[in-house]
């Protein structure tokens, strides 16, 4: 957690309403395995990771609300009952979608001021939304004793993202980021949305992220495509989700979809098989086996699911020329963001060095390297 982070806001609410907020830490996520198959009701196993969002908040008696978003000296004032969406990519749309789906479960939500700031690199893919909603219903649920289960926030979190962003997104982000533990990865089944946390004994080795920096505009309609190509093969199986299905499975309707398709689908059925053979992989110390799959996670992703592009591509094949990196894939939507790294920590900044090199040379930008460490989920700071 970034204590710079809660200073800052903590500091700046005072300055503006004059009295003492509650604080909260809300993280952002990785996930080591398990790319878009969390819509498809699989597994996926992600971790939360001491980058986040620090929010501020208390009841408010001035008739209103003010949310305060100190990244981008931005600030809106609203009245509860007269909440709508506002234009698609406001910031404020996870405020009020929160405050919304609240309202819709009957709890009853009073005046609030609101100030967060975060550390979550932009675009590279690790949930600064989920990080947001989380927060901000995490405080709300504090502040207005609504006695709201964990579980009751997450959802409500993604129907905030589903009703009033706009993207229909699995469970996997608000879950890792509410529910992480310190040093453990968990492996969550999408289905139940129950999870088992592995503790992850990197050794000398460490995850690095390296951003791309771009962010290609294909991702949120290539993702409902994606998200509905999947359905169409369920429907045609008689399945509920692709995690009810095999190869086998699969092989029976080779005549009824078109190769992209099945290819898709194909790549779902065995990312969902690679996140089970990982957790085995982890249990056991083991972690070439976790790297190659990895590895085999992003062949997949790029070739089957084709969520990747050439910089994501160029990073990993720069990994692969690397003997100290045991695995590296793209993460999260794709079409740009991170590739995330399992690499010897000793070699680490010399990889990172040679990386970024290549990378400006060849596509003329410039890329971020992050080390991060696996931390707690949603939290009130003291």
């Amino acid at each position: 957690m970034s204590a710079s982070l809660v200073k800052d806001v903590k500091k700046t609410f005072i300055k503006k309403f004059k009295t003492l907020p509650l604080l909260i830490f809300s993280p952002g996520r990785i996930n080591i395995i398990g790319e878009h198959t969390d819509y498809n009701d699989g597994f996926v196993f992600p971790a939360a990771v001491d980058k986040g969002i620090a929010a501020a908040i208390q009841k408010s008696n001035s008739g209103s609300c003010t949310a305060i978003a100190l990244d981008i000296d931005s600030t809106i004032e609203f009245e509860l009952d007269k909440l709508k969406p506002s234009n698609e990519g406001s910031w404020e749309n996870y405020v009020f979608g929160v405050v919304a789906e609240i309202q819709n479960r009957n709890k009853v939500v009073g005046d609030f001021n609101i100030i967060f700031k975060g550390n979550i690199p932009g675009g590279a893919g690790m949930s600064s939304s989920a990080a947001l909603e989380n927060s901000i219903v995490f405080g709300l649920n504090e502040l207005f004793e609504l006695n709201l289960t964990k579980e009751d926030m997450i959802l409500i979190s993604q129907k905030a993202e589903h009703n009033y962003v706009g993207v229909n997104c699995g469970i996997m982000d608000q879950y890792a980021s509410m529910f992480g533990k310190k040093d453990h990865a968990l492996h969550l089944d999408c289905r139940s949305i129950k999870s088992k946390p592995y503790k992850i004994d990197f050794k000398d080795h460490q995850l690095m992220l390296i951003n791309t920096n771009v962010k290609h505009s294909l991702s949120d309609s290539a993702y409902n495509d994606r998200r509905s190509a999947c359905e169409r093969v369920s429907e045609l199986l008689g399945i509920r989700a692709l995690r009810d299905a095999t190869e086998a499975d699969l092989e029976k309707i080779i005549d009824k979809v078109i190769p992209a398709n099945y290819q898709k689908a194909l790549y779902v059925i065995q990312e969902n098989n690679r996140t089970i053979k990982a957790a085995k992989a982890i249990k056991n110390n083991d972690l070439e086996t976790l790297g190659a799959l990895i590895y085999q996670s992003h062949e997949g992703l790029s070739n089957q699911y084709k969520v990747s592009c050439d910089e994501l591509d160029y990073l990993v094949e720069q990994a692969k020329k690397n003997e100290h990196v045991l695995g590296a894939r793209m993460m999260g939507g794709g079409f740009g963001g991170c590739t995330i790294n399992l690499i010897a920590k000793s070699e680490a900044k010399a990889f990172a060095e040679t990386a970024s090199k290549a990378y400006k040379n060849k596509f003329n930008k410039v890329c971020s390297v992050y080390f991060i460490q696996l931390s707690e989920g949603t939290h009130l700071v003291r």
